[in-house]
This record gives C-alpha cells, sequence and structure tokens, in this order.
C-alpha cells in the first residue's frame, strides 16, 4: 500500500515540479495538444454528436438513442421504475442486506458510487444551459426523460452484476464490457460480443481521463479562481499546485480500491445533496409565494413555450437532451460501480439503481431550475452555465458562490474518484487483474488530474465527452438484446418476493434465532 502511494506521489512530484518551472513551456504543451487533437476532435465530435434539424432546432442522434432506449425500457418492464420504487427504497436502506453474498459494497454505497460519477457539474452548469436556451419549460421535459431513465439503469445494473467476475481474492469486475462478451456468447454472438466490449472499454478510458478527470479538475480550479479573484486567489497563477492536491488526495483514495471509494462517496453524496438541495429548498421557502407561478411556468413553457428556437420541438429536445447529459442512464459507466455490491439476486441492484436518475435528474436538477426560474436570472444576458446558477443563488444568499466553489470541488473530486475505477476496470479488462496494471492506470489517471488543471484542453475534452456517449452505442445494442433475460429474472424474484421465499435481514436473524 504504502509502496504503491510511494511511486503515485513520486511520479506527481516530478510532473507538478516541471509544470511549475516550464509555465511557457506549459502554455506551449496546451496550445500544441489542442492544435494537434483538433481535427480529430471535430471528426468523432462530429460522428457522435451528429445532428439534424427539427423545426430549426439542431437533435443530437446520439440523445434520441437513448431517450428511445429508456421509452422501450420502460414499456418492456411494465413501468418497473415506478412500480418498484419503494421495495427499492428498502433495498437502499439494507433490509434485505446479507453480509454473506459475493460483493465488496453494500446497497447505499453503491448507489452512492454511482451517483458521485452522475451528481456534479451537469446538474450545476447544465441546467441552467436548458434554462436559458429553452425556457422553463425544458425542466419539465428534463424530469420526465429522468423517469424513463430510471429503466434504463435497471437493465444495465441487472446485468452488471449477472456477468460480473468475481475474483480469489473477493474483488469482483463488472460493467458493459462483461455482458457485452460473456451475455452475447451465450447467444452465439461472441464475435459481436467481443467487439462491442473491447470498442466500450476503449471508450470508457478515454472517458474516465477526459471528461471524468481532467475537465473535473479544470473547472474546480477556474470556480475557485472566480470566486476568490484574479489578484486575490493565491492559486491564480498555481493551476499546478491545486493540480496535485486534488490528485494526492484522489491518489490517497482511489490506491484503496472500491471499498475506499464507497466509503469516501457514501459521506460525500449524501453531505454534497445536503447541502446543494437545502440551499435550494432555503431560497424556494424564502420566496414561497413565488413557486406555485414557477411550476405553472414551467409546465406552461413545457406545452406552450414562446420565443424558444423551435417552441414546443426546441423546448423538448433541450430538457431531454439535459437529461441524457445529466445522468447518463444507457451510457453504461454506473454498472461496473453497481457489479461491486454485495449480493447473489442481480435485480435487487437493477432495482437499486432506478434511484439513480431520480435523484440526480428528478430532484437535484430539478432543484437547481427551479432557484433560476423563481430568481428569473435566466432572462439576463451575459450569464451562461455556473455563472448563470450561482448568480441565481446568490440574489437571496449572498455568500452562497463560496459555497458553489467548495460544491464544485466537491462534485468534481467525487466525480473523479468515481470514473478512476472505471477506468480501472476498462484498463484491466483489456490489459488483464493485477495490483500492477491497476496502479499503472491509477498514475496514469492523477497525472491527467494535474494536466487537466493547468492546461485548458478544450479539444481533449470534446473528444473525451465523444467518447463516453460512444460507450452507449455498444451498451444499449447489448441491453436490446438481453432484455429478455432480465425480465425472466424480474418475475422469478418478484413471484419469489411475493410468496415470501425472499426474507428481509430482520427475518432472517428472527429465524436464525429460533
Amino acid at each position: 500500500m504504502f509502496k504503491r502511494l510511494y511511486i503515485l506521489f513520486g511520479s506527481l512530484l516530478g510532473l507538478s515540479l516541471a509544470l511549475a518551472q516550464e509555465e511557457e513551456v506549459a502554455s506551449g504543451i496546451d496550445a500544441a495538444i489542442n492544435r494537434a487533437l483538433e481535427p480529430a476532435a471535430n471528426f468523432v465530435s462530429g460522428i457522435i454528436f451528429y445532428s439534424v434539424p427539427v423545426f430549426g432546432v439542431d437533435l443530437p442522434l446520439v440523445v434520441v438513442w437513448l431517450v428511445v432506449a429508456a421509452i422501450f425500457f420502460t414499456v418492456y418492464f411494465n413501468f418497473i421504475n415506478f412500480r418498484a420504487f419503494r421495495h427499492a427504497l428498502k433495498l437502499i436502506k439494507g433490509d434485505y442486506e446479507n453480509p454473506d453474498d459475493p460483493g465488496e459494497v453494500s446497497h447505499f454505497q453503491a448507489i452512492a458510487t454511482a451517483l458521485s460519477g452522475t451528481v456534479g457539474l451537469g446538474n450545476i452548469a447544465g441546467v441552467a444551459v436548458a434554462v436559458s436556451l429553452g425556457g422553463p419549460g425544458a425542466t419539465f421535459w428534463m424530469i420526465v426523460a429522468g423517469l424513463f431513465g430510471m429503466a434504463s439503469k435497471f437493465v444495465e445494473c441487472t446485468l452488471g452484476v449477472k456477468y460480473r467476475n468475481e475474483n480469489a481474492d473477493g474483488s469482483v469486475s463488472g460493467g458493459p464490457m462483461h455482458y457485452l462478451s460473456k451475455g452475447l456468447a451465450q447467444r452465439d454472438m461472441e464475435g459481436l460480443g467481443k467487439g462491442l466490449a473491447i470498442f466500450f472499454a476503449i471508450m470508457c478510458i478515454g472517458g474516465a481521463l477526459g471528461g471524468g478527470n481532467m475537465f473535473q479538475s479544470n473547472q474546480a480550479y477556474q470556480q475557485l479562481v472566480n470566486v476568490t479573484g484574479d489578484q486575490a486567489s493565491f492559486f491564480a497563477d498555481k493551476g499546478w499546485l491545486f493540480g496535485i492536491i486534488i490528485a494526492v488526495i484522489v491518489g490517497i483514495v482511489i490506491i484503496g480500491g472500491i471499498k475506499s471509494i464507497a466509503k469516501v462517496t457514501e459521506k460525500i453524496v449524501p453531505f454534497m445533496g445536503i447541502v446543494y438541495v437545502g440551499a435550494a429548498l432555503i431560497i424556494l421557502l424564502m420566496n414561497l409565494g413565488q413557486v406555485p407561478a414557477a411550476f405553472s411556468a414551467i409546465i406552461g413553457g413545457a406545452f406552450n413555450p414562446q420565443s424558444v428556437a423551435g417552441g414546443f420541438i426546441g423546448v423538448l429536445i433541450q430538457g431531454f437532451q439535459r437529461a441524457a447529459f445529466s445522468n447518463e442512464a444507457g451510457i453504461g459507466s454506473a454498472s461496473i460501480a453497481h457489479s461491486a455490491v454485495k449480493t447473489d439476486e442481480p435485480i435487487t441492484e437493477g432495482l437499486v439503481a432506478l434511484h439513480e436518475p431520480f435523484v440526480d435528474t428528478v430532484i437535484v436538477c430539478t432543484m437547481t431550475a427551479l432557484v433560476i426560474v423563481i430568481t428569473g436570472v435566466y432572462t439576463q444576458e451575459g450569464l451562461d452555465g455556473v455563472q448563470l446558477t450561482s448568480a441565481a443563488f446568490a440574489q437571496n444568499i449572498s455568500w452562497f458562490p463560496y459555497l458553489l466553489a467548495l460544491a464544485v470541488i466537491l462534485f468534481a473530486f467525487s466525480t473523479m474518484i468515481s470514473w478512476s475505477y472505471y477506468g480501472v476496470k476498462a484498463w484491466t479488462y483489456l490489459f488483464g487483474e493485477g495490483q500492477a496494471k491497476e496502479l499503472t492506470f491509477k498514475i496514469i489517471f492523477c497525472v491527467f488530474t494535474v494536466i487537466g488543471a493547468v492546461m485548458n484542453l478544450g479539444s481533449v475534452i470534446a473528444f473525451s465527452d465523444s467518447m463516453i456517449f460512444a460507450m452507449s452505442l455498444a451498451n444499449i445494442v447489448g441491453l436490446y438484446i438481453m432484455a429478455p433475460e432480465v425480465r425472466t429474472m424480474l418475475n422469478s424474484y418478484w413471484d419469489r418476493l411475493n410468496s415470501g421465499q425472499i426474507k428481509t435481514k430482520a427475518e432472517r436473524l428472527q429465524a436464525a434465532g429460533d
């Protein structure tokens, strides 16, 4: 453990010293990397985010791919996202927990880790973009898309546990790489499954290093400097120092693997949620008289939008797009974290995963949107993204921008540690299991954390975002093919639950006492 930390910190120290001593060189490298990658980034982004004009609004087809799948799975599984909501809460609470089940983390820790990878800047900045472009009505369609997305999470996380590898040391490896390769091989589609799995793993590694790492450290650094002021901030010209501090903290956590990550996320995610949603509730209470008007604007704007490009279709696209970018339902990344859960019933983790888009999109994104709509700042020019959200909260809580800076840093940190785990599992799928191979990726990941804070790698981020959404191209193909298997498993689980064969933890303890 200490040897691995020593190697990691040595690599980071060498990089940071080089960046600190060669600011101009770093800047030159920054520009050179952007120039070199720009053609490739534009080409890949143009394919993945290929858009078609619909009533004057550009509609990315990857959003259609994700939303159509979410609607299909909702109907196919008889609206499992609603009828299993209460039972899923019991699973998260640990009512059916069995410490003897295979796996590494509890249901709560698994969903906390997955949430830490999705709840972040998309909930703060992305919602502001949707409301500013699509008006208040975009919030309604964002909620609708989030509710449908719960079904996609259910399918992918069930399969993640079903086809995971349980290693001799008790650790597990799961996710789309495994259920695509093993699940499709059982259906005499071994070549297709292997190809999709390799494609997914490569995209996942790129997404983990870029959107799940460099973008996070870069935005956290920028928000810190913005709040404290370029002149007053100690870190104003020390991006490398901020980067290495974050990288060291991230390194300490991820060296311990999923158990260490889960212990951190199960504390950070509830804390972040309580602080952020709590601040939003305070503002709503301070403006209680305007809440009905805000809901009216949201519902009315969803069906009768005014002054919005594309009208009804435009506002619908903005809402659906923001939900897809926020909760990542159908991307497949979350199933990697959920696969580590302690359970011998794959369906249970699929049901737990239902709550992930609900918390991410229906609760956190909606609270952000309500504050923005009530304060009316979305109509002001010159404000965009996180600045718009910050201005909305600051109207009633003057010191909120400082709290938001802390939230952004915590969101970024939690996203990084979750995506490091996704990247590790994709890396070891391609190159084999083992501590040495895991450490190699973790060192690379932490080095990229420092680079992300120092450099403005616009082309790299565009490229990595494309990779994240490219993951859905492989993942959803597998979900469609294996949906009948999941439905059979669900019917079996539901029958056994209703007949009393599946017992709660309290019932098992009582039976053991008798």
